[in-house]
């Protein structure tokens, strides 16, 4: 099966697998890195790892106008329904908790990270997604800080990591090495970083380090970019 990723800024991320579209943590319209709107994206299935803005912002619209199912925790779930979307398109789902869809297995992974909504309440618990699709296994951390059990996802071989490199609100470079190490993936794309000063990372220097101590290839993409498994 043909498998490509696409980066949209921040921790956005367009999955085909198969003609499967997927859309992970849609956060567009109010992403400055971001070309495309919420209004021009299209999706069969969200994912979405956490609560905060820069996540769930355009999931409703996005979900209510596309039919597409959105994967989630419960409480992101429960949100969600209150923000219009129908009960049938929401998968709530917790940490460990595994799932098949037509594209492949979706496994909900554990990330150290907090999670609350854009009104305020509770988010339930930060994931990320282990996704076995296209004869493809790949891991999107979302939002954590670098965690010893990432291992244990790596045990089954990985074709592609995508981490947060951003530092101050998720793992920074130096942790994010110690993790390609960890998840001795084959390919490792970087997300959630330059959207804002705080957050400002040279992701080519990152990438001269994952060269130079680590196994894995570094792929850094622009906004809007596209690589292929």
């Amino acid at each position: 099966m043909a498998v490509s990723l696409t980066w949209h800024g921040h921790s956005t991320l367009a999955l085909e697998i198969d003609g499967a579209r997927l859309l992970v943590d849609p956060f567009l319209d109010d992403n400055p890195a971001c070309s495309l709107r919420a209004a021009e994206a299209n999706a069969d299935c969200l994912l979405v790892t956490h609560g905060h803005f820069d996540h769930v912002a355009d999931a409703a619209a996005i979900a209510r106008r596309t039919g597409a199912a959105v994967l989630a925790n419960f409480e992101i779930g429960q949100w969600l329904a209150r923000q219009g979307v129908p009960a049938e398109q929401i998968l709530g789902m917790n940490l460990g908790g595994r799932v098949v869809r037509p594209f492949g297995r979706v496994t909900m992974t554990l990330a150290h990270h907090s999670s609350s909504l854009p009104d305020g309440s509770y988010g339930g618990s930060a994931a990320g997604f282990l996704l076995e699709a296209g004869g493809k296994r790949i891991y999107l951390a979302g939002d954590t800080a670098l965690f010893l059990d990432m291992k244990l996802l790596g045990l089954g071989g990985l074709d592609l990591a995508v981490l947060p490199i951003g530092d101050l609100y998720t793992m920074g470079p130096d942790d994010a090495i110690e993790a390609v190490k960890l998840l001795n993936a084959r390919r490792v794309v970087p997300c959630h970083y330059n959207t804002w000063p705080p957050i400002a990372q040279d992701a080519a220097a990152w990438a001269e380090r994952v060269r130079r101590e680590t196994a894995a290839e570094p792929i850094v993409l622009q906004p809007g970019q596209t690589t292929r498994l």
